[in-house]
């Protein structure tokens, strides 16, 4: 398993990101995001996502 983690990292290092995001994350506010629904959807390489806000107002993330 850990080549497969291996090869993840060297992928995100390289894959999509440009190189002056490599430094640092991009920080987004959930509120952005969410813009006052409760759940959103992320497309990803061909698979949809969905991150959900609890009732708790914890974040869940689910394929």
């Amino acid at each position: 398993m850990s080549n497969s983690q291996d090869a993840f990292a060297e992928r995100w290092k390289t894959d999509w990101k440009p190189e002056h995001d490599r430094a640092e994350p991009r920080h987004v506010q959930s509120r952005d995001l969410f813009a006052g629904r409760t759940e959103i959807c992320i497309e990803h390489e061909g698979s949809v996502y969905r991150l959900k806000i609890t009732r708790q107002g914890k974040l869940i993330l689910n394929k």
